[in-house]
């Protein structure tokens, strides 16, 4: 028997990863028993930041952590795989249909126990804790007992969802950056008793320069929560709330969110000052997300200085931004090669608390922490991932970083071993780095399952 504590995305692919192979598994989760203030629902894996797990860009560093992840049979991905909109570049799911097909596969194994119920210490045996970014208090405390003072912790902003009907369309349009399909209307689609014309995955919100200008006094001078005394802000740099970027200087949106690269308004025939671009959250469109928008203002605020964009005057926002409270540990410190802890040999940590950014980072976590636990219950040294991949990349990041000012890492190049062969040509590294994680990761996976 293994004890999973926590049932997101790593939580729910240790407790696959150990259930189909034969292994009694029970997995707590405290949800909908005690809820946190991300979360919306009572259902596993459920996905609260964004509905995108970024690249499918061949031999970009976030593909070859979905190959990977495939060619080890992960949940997360075959969910995110049979519920994918429509997103250009990126891999973007359903949210709903997303965490329902998981819940579904998990509740239908035999060797899966759920217990809805929050745990407060950790248990004896094999266990993995893999209670994500928003721990509980009170399992943050039991880990301190454990770790030291090595728990850390940071800010992570979510952006807001609009309602699609909400939307004023004759002032977007439909598009992915550098789109090579022809800026005429090819497809259509019926909206409630609004007719939108469809021709790329983002729908883009065009601003010019006054329009802009306007936008980014607003959001310079917009009132944002206050946190609360004890609440050392510490936002990872990539989730930055979009106000905390408007600080850095006028420009600073439209070389980041709001940048118009690659994009032609067809109202105009030319690129926009600046533009907002919006996701849709499913496949039928009925929502869709502020790309890059995470902020911490306050709820009237979002209404005000956001309706000021193009097409959004009339936004009725279906979920508002908001930060909340990101725990993760001080992994140089604290975690074995295999992600025991080094004071407790025989709990596994997983997920976003090893100190991993990112929904498949955080689900590489769970794999690896599940093959682990399942060598420690049979008596058998670990097996690590091989350097060159991406899940060995990862922990090279969690092993061999400075802790002084350890900070979560999403999958990127700089993680990876260089090359032996030097080539200044970006396509062709990024090719053999490709090659060589999976070539190696396929091989590890042979082993594993010896």
């Amino acid at each position: 028997m293994i004890t999973v504590i926590g049932g997101g995305l790593a939580g729910s692919e240790a407790a696959w990863q150990i259930a189909k192979r034969g292994i009694a598994v029970r997995l707590y989760e405290m949800r909908p028993v005690k809820s946190t203030e991300a979360h919306k629902t009572g259902l596993l894996a459920e996905l609260v930041c964004s509905n995108s797990l970024k690249s499918m860009e061949e031999n970009s560093p976030s593909w070859i952590l979905k190959q990977e992840l495939m060619m080890a049979d992960s949940i997360i991905m075959e969910a995110a795989l049979k519920n994918s909109v429509p997103a250009g570049k990126a891999l973007a799911v359903d949210r709903e249909g997303f965490s329902r097909y998981i819940t579904e596969k998990l509740e239908g194994l035999k060797d899966i126990e759920i217990i809805r119920k929050e745990i407060t210490s950790i248990p004896e045996g094999i266990t993995i804790i893999a209670t994500g970014p928003l721990t509980s208090q009170a399992m943050a405390e039991e880990l301190k007992k454990i770790i030291g003072e090595g728990e850390l912790y940071f800010y992570d902003a979510i952006a807001p969802i609009i309602d699609a009907q909400s939307i004023d369309y004759s002032k977007t349009f439909f598009q992915s950056r550098y789109q090579k399909s022809e800026i005429s209307i090819h497809s259509k689609e019926r909206l409630s008793d609004t007719e939108i014309s469809v021709d790329g995955d983002y729908l883009n919100c065009p601003l010019t320069e006054e329009q802009y200008r306007r936008f980014y006094e607003a959001l310079r001078e917009a009132d944002r929560v206050t946190p609360r005394p004890f609440e050392d802000i510490k936002v990872f740099e990539s989730c930055m709330p979009v106000e905390v970027l408007a600080e850095r200087g006028y420009d600073t949106l439209r070389f980041g969110p709001m940048k118009p690269v690659g994009l032609i308004d067809p109202e105009t025939g030319k690129r926009p000052f600046a533009v907002v671009q919006l996701r849709p959250e499913n496949r039928e469109r009925t929502a869709y997300n502020m790309v890059g928008f995470q902020t911490r203002l306050r709820y009237p605020e979002q209404e005000r200085v956001f309706r000021l964009i193009p097409g959004l005057e009339g936004a009725v926002f279906l979920r508002y931004g908001s930060i909340h409270r990101n725990t993760y540990i001080n992994a140089p410190l604290c975690l074995n090669a295999d992600l025991s802890l080094k004071n407790k040999k025989d709990t596994f940590i997983a997920g976003q608390l090893t100190g991993v950014e990112g929904y498949l980072e955080s689900t590489a976590m769970g794999l690896i922490a599940a093959i682990n636990a399942i060598r420690r219950l049979k008596g058998l040294e670990p097996i690590l991932p091989p350097p060159a991949s991406a899940h060995g990349s990862l922990i090279r990041h969690l092993r061999e970083s400075n802790p002084q000012g350890f900070q979560p890492a999403n999958i990127n190049l700089s993680l990876f071993p260089s090359l032996d062969i030097h080539t200044k040509d970006r396509a062709i590294r990024k090719k053999m780095i490709a090659q060589r994680a999976l070539l190696e990761w396929q091989e590890y996976m042979r082993r594993i399952n010896e």
